[in-house]
């Protein structure tokens, strides 16, 4: 029985390694296996397509280019092989660089993509004699790697961030997740270094807009992205139940790419949720009519205050531990409460979790803020308890004083 071979390939990939392996993949003197190339676009390691790998009747898939953010142990039915790509640069220059522009003694964080990453580690060993050094990690992803939507936290001592790579797509995630910490970037192929900047408070402004627009949809989208494994099918059961529970109406769209033009020809739905990628609602969500949330952002959105009550009591809260604040949001619930007349469904309506001043940028983090991102502890299949090992004493052994 004849085997294929799946290949995939991020599109930011050189086009040379991909055609020297196809055509490795296609001399019958290595392989009687058969060739199927994914023409599919690939924009990152949430891109991995094993489901249309075994639709295809594949029985070994290759991914080129990205992290193994779906781990290969997940992929039923199918065998896995991830091939790094490891990007070499001047070294000597990025380090010359970063002490022209930075004084001695500043406490870095140096993060970058997946290609770069073993450069990374290289020249933060290199920084650590003159500078307090840190090279971050945002598990499940390498020390070091970020992702568009993924980054850490970082202390608030922190000096500078600094970015090694091209485009400002993955440093936007880090920067929006640290708005108070100076960030730079060092591009390896143009070898220039430069601060970069992001307009923090209009992106929130508009985001707060958007939550505030949806809270008083009626009837609901909810997009499960089909492009690879961007989409997650538990988030998508944990906002229907929740939709569900509120008794509003909703329709579940799956789409591979999510666009204005596809979205308008349903205009019955008031407000989309895409389970896709975070960051198509935060960098494009004003090219779309109706408004376009985020898991996260639906789960900020006060749903019930407008089903229950027929108007929007405070539907967005701000994570400020004030003594004022916080009595204002005691007087709103009280309020709702009373209006509601003890309707149950008011248990969701406080909102399941708080706008958070800091952008959250964690969908793929294994300590994100709650069950709207695919690795939360709630979607992760439990875990056997470890058997304790029990160390038994021979009649001849004799106990040490």
């Amino acid at each position: 029985m004849d085997q294929a071979v799946l290949d995939q390939w991020d599109n930011a990939a050189e086009h040379a390694p991909p055609s020297n392996i196809n055509n490795l993949l296609a001399d019958k003197k290595f392989t009687e296996a058969d060739t199927i190339v994914m023409g599919d676009v690939t924009y990152g390691a949430c891109c991995v397509d094993d489901f249309t790998a075994r639709a295809l009747g594949a029985d070994f898939m290759v991914h080129y280019g990205h992290s193994c953010l779906v781990p290969i142990d997940s992929m039923a039915g199918i065998k896995m092989l991830y091939v790094f790509v490891d990007i070499q640069m001047d070294n000597v220059h990025f380090l010359d660089t970063v002490k022209f522009n930075l004084p001695a003694g500043h406490r870095l964080a140096l993060v970058s993509t997946i290609q770069f990453v073993a450069a990374l580690q290289a020249v933060s060993a290199a920084l650590r004699p003159e500078y307090e050094v840190l090279v971050p990690q945002c598990r499940p992803l390498s020390p070091g790697e970020i992702l568009g939507c993924t980054s850490p936290r970082l202390d608030r001592n922190v000096n500078a961030i600094i970015y090694l790579g091209d485009g400002r797509f993955h440093l936007e995630s880090i920067m929006i997740a640290n708005p108070e910490i100076p960030a730079y970037r060092y591009d390896p192929y143009s070898k220039v270094f430069s601060r970069e900047y992001y307009d923090h408070d209009a992106m929130k402004a508009f985001r707060r807009q958007s939550i505030e627009r949806a809270s008083s949809a009626k009837r609901w989208g909810l997009i499960l992205g089909t492009l690879g494994r961007q989409g997650s099918p538990k988030v998508l059961e944990s906002l229907e139940a929740k939709l569900e529970s509120l008794g509003r109406s909703f329709s579940r769209v799956l789409l591979s790419e999510i666009f204005p033009s596809k979205l308008d020809l349903m205009p019955d739905v008031d407000a989309w949720v895409q389970i896709a990628c975070p960051r198509l609602s935060i960098d494009w969500g004003s090219a779309f009519s109706k408004p376009l949330l985020s898991p996260y952002e639906v789960r900020a959105c006060a749903l019930s205050y407008v089903h229950l009550t027929g108007s929007v009591l405070a539907p967005l809260r701000t994570h400020t531990p004030t003594h004022t604040h916080n009595q204002k949001n005691i007087q709103n619930q009280k309020q709702a409460k009373k209006q509601a007349n003890g309707d149950s469904r008011l248990r969701w309506a406080l909102q399941q979790v708080m706008w958070q001043e800091v952008y959250p940028m964690d969908f793929y983090s294994n300590q994100s803020l709650g069950p709207w991102t695919p690795n939360h502890a709630d979607h992760q299949p439990p875990r056997p308890a470890r058997r304790q090992t029990q160390v038994t004493r021979g009649p001849n052994v004799k106990k040490n004083d």
